[in-house]
């Protein structure tokens, strides 16, 4: 069996990124990854502006507390000032540009106004409360680099400097399908010996949260002709074919057969818990892999393996799933030789706690659950014990 640190790096030297291009509006560019830099072409603020609602001095005209200043104009945000003129203060509000010859701001709670003048009770330095140009993004800066996921605020930088397009690379197009003659949809009647599919649901949210398109082939029945075509299938449009179930070594599992029959199968098996029937390789010219049909197994997989893949080939660094150090409010004396992933969840102590039943059926454990501690093989864990965290939002 491979270790997870073979298996993974196995599957990040294979992630062939994306060919091609979209370009979107800002609206519809959440979660994708960018394409190329984003520069600027102008600077953010685009001038000198008021940090606060106040007044705009001259520090040299604010020698004392106490100061009279006549105001001799007034200076709202999006508007154009006028020189400020020597020994008078500029009316100003927060975001509006800096009259010409002002250097300073001060905050209205420290001025009293005084019929048509303002008593400075303050005596200011300068570039007190002013936001300088280019303050934020200087023009011709990079403000986006190419290969980033793009978050809310990502479209809002983008949004700042006017642009109102992105270039993104196209979306990862995953085939799935999922085998078991036991496997009811929801809605169905369920049948004695039956059970609801439930990694349907879970497995298109998973790859839907990292902007794939996902195309849906149903259940495929326990039989390998039956899962050879659907193979034939899934591969003929999709960059990758993601199956559920059917990889371990029952006589009813027959998808590592028919991926060796149309394909190739570079590995099977890992040294992880849970997890250990998990199978990888290529039909025609889609890649192929194969998760467990166990609940947890399923999910604890896609996200400690298959989510840095397609996260890969969609641009992004290969990198390993981010782990934090934390405490471990927990026990955990039985140490196994395969690396163990077990749901967790962060406490009100800044420790984390153990779900009481950490079996690979128990999909009720990954709801409670915000994250999994990563334990090496042939490690136990006593309580306050320092343990690598692995949170599910990162």
């Amino acid at each position: 069996m491979q270790s997870y640190e073979e298996a993974l790096s196995r599957l990040l030297a294979a992630a062939r990124p994306l060919q091609g291009q979209d370009t979107l509006s800002l609206s519809d560019a959440l979660g994708r990854v960018l394409a190329a830099p984003l520069v600027s072409s102008l600077a953010v603020p685009p001038q000198d502006n008021s940090a606060m609602d106040g007044y705009a001095v001259r520090v040299a005209d604010v020698a004392a507390v106490g100061t009279r200043l006549p105001v001799s104009q007034r200076v709202p945000a999006g508007s154009q000032p006028m020189a400020l003129q020597t020994g008078t203060a500029a009316r100003i509000f927060t975001g509006a540009p800096i009259p010409a010859g002002a250097d300073a701001v001060v905050m209205q709670e420290r001025c009293r106004v005084e019929g048509d003048a303002v008593i400075v009770d303050h005596t200011p330095r300068a570039g007190e409360n002013i936001r300088r140009a280019g303050e934020d993004i200087a023009a011709g800066a990079i403000v986006l680099p190419a290969c980033k996921r793009l978050g809310a605020q990502d479209l809002g930088l983008a949004a700042s400097i006017g642009a109102a397009t992105l270039t993104v690379f196209r979306r990862l197009r995953v085939a799935t399908f999922f085998t078991g003659d036991e496997l009811t949809t929801p809605g169905e009647p369920l049948r004695p010996g039956a059970i609801y599919n439930s990694n349907r649901y879970v497995l298109r949210g998973q790859l839907e949260a990292l902007g794939c398109a996902v195309r849906e082939l149903g259940i495929v029945r326990d039989d390998l002709a039956a899962t050879r075509e659907a193979l034939r299938d899934a591969a003929r449009d999709a960059d990758l074919v993601l199956t559920c179930g059917g990889v371990s070594v029952g006589e009813e599992d027959h998808v590592k057969a028919a991926v060796e029959a149309e394909g190739v199968l570079e590995a099977w098996k890992l040294a992880i818990k849970p997890g250990k029937p998990l199978a990888w390789g290529r039909v025609g010219d889609a890649a192929f892999i194969g998760l467990p049909g166990n609940p947890v197994s399923s999910f604890v997989t896609f996200m400690t393996l298959v989510q840095p893949y397609i996260r890969a080939c969609q641009g992004e660094p290969a990198l390993a799933p981010r782990t934090l150090s934390m405490r471990a409010d927990f026990a955990w004396p039985r140490a196994d030789a395969r690396r163990e992933f077990l749901r967790v969840r962060r406490n009100e102590r800044g420790g984390l706690d153990l779900y009481p039943q950490q079996g690979s059926g128990v999909l009720s454990s990954c709801s409670w659950a915000d994250g999994l501690v990563s334990n090496p093989p042939g490690q136990t864990i006593a309580e306050g014990d320092v343990v690598q965290y692995l949170p599910f939002v990162s």
